[in-house]
């Protein structure tokens, strides 16, 4: 008859080479000692090797045996390995995460994110691209994505949102544009100036919200270029194209020739959201929200 090795053989052996006295290695195996005399017969008939040496004395591992004693200690450490390793990835402790965010979100919001999942689930692998709002909202929802970080209001069914952040406007000059510090005659007097905004069509309502700020100091902005891309729109800043309206936070982690003047007096506000698809079924998901909302509770 054939036998086929299994892993209950392998284990029987181990538990003999550990012992070397097949009494103790029953008692340990809880099986009968002939039962465990057939099991490693049949083992030594498969390997078509002797794997202990037997006589009345003692009993004692062969070449062969001791080799095979080395190989069955790895491998059953590695299924140890494996078996930890599959329920941290079931509890979310351990897998990877994608995250889409917007550059007003790259200097302080997503490393503090980073930085409290690597104290959490040091486990847990982070993928990060910056990508407009637009770009992240299609991504989630083709479960491209596990998680993003955008300044939107309104999104479909199915999506989560959670504000992360609240932040102030800030004006973009030309490092030689005589305002210093932003008031509403100030503002005011920017209503003949070519404006350089984010495009409408990544996030509507952020447009419109920066629109109601030059609204709600008298005039209409002449927009002449738009982009979704904070350096783009400071290069064409610094070379005299126009000014522009970002978040404050976007002032840090840039060397363009521009300057910032924060628009302290007016009551509008830009919001950051953390969101994600709620049907996502990826573990480590659920884990880094429970740990980001209970933070922000």
């Amino acid at each position: 008859m054939g036998y086929q090795i299994e892993l209950r053989h392998l284990k029987y052996f181990q538990v003999l080479a550990e012992e070397l006295k097949f009494r103790k290695a029953a008692d340990r195996l809880f099986i009968s000692q002939p039962g465990l005399s057939r099991q490693i017969k049949q083992m030594e008939e498969i390997f078509n090797a002797p794997l202990f040496d037997r006589n009345k004395k003692k009993v004692a591992l062969t070449e062969a045996g001791l080799y095979l004693k080395d190989e069955v200690d790895f491998l059953f450490s590695h299924i140890e390995n494996i078996k930890k390793q599959i329920s941290n990835i079931n509890e979310g402790k351990q897998g990877e995460l994608r995250i889409g965010f917007l550059g007003s979100a790259a200097q302080k919001i997503v490393p503090e994110v980073i930085f409290k999942l690597n104290k959490d689930f040091p486990e847990i692998r982070t993928n990060l691209d910056e990508m407009p709002n637009k770009l992240q909202i299609e991504l989630l929802e083709k479960d491209m994505l596990d998680m993003g970080f955008v300044r939107m209001q309104q999104f479909k069914p199915g999506i989560s949102k959670h504000m992360i952040h609240q932040d102030t406007f800030s004006l973009v000059l030309p490092k030689s544009h005589p305002m210093k510090k932003a008031t509403f005659e100030a503002v005011e007097k920017l209503g003949n100036e070519p404006f350089i905004f984010f495009s409408s069509d990544d996030s509507p309502f952020y447009y419109d919200l920066m629109m109601s700020i030059c609204e709600d100091h008298g005039f209409k902005p002449k927009t002449y270029h738009k982009s979704v891309n904070a350096l783009t729109i400071y290069k064409l800043v610094e070379e005299g194209l126009g000014i522009a309206i970002v978040p404050t936070a976007l002032q840090y982690g840039y060397q363009e020739n521009v300057k910032f003047v924060e628009l302290t007096h007016i009551p509008q506000r830009t919001e950051l959201y953390m969101i994600w698809k709620e049907s996502n079924r990826n573990p480590a998901l659920k884990n880094v929200i429970k740990l980001l909302l209970k933070d922000r509770v």
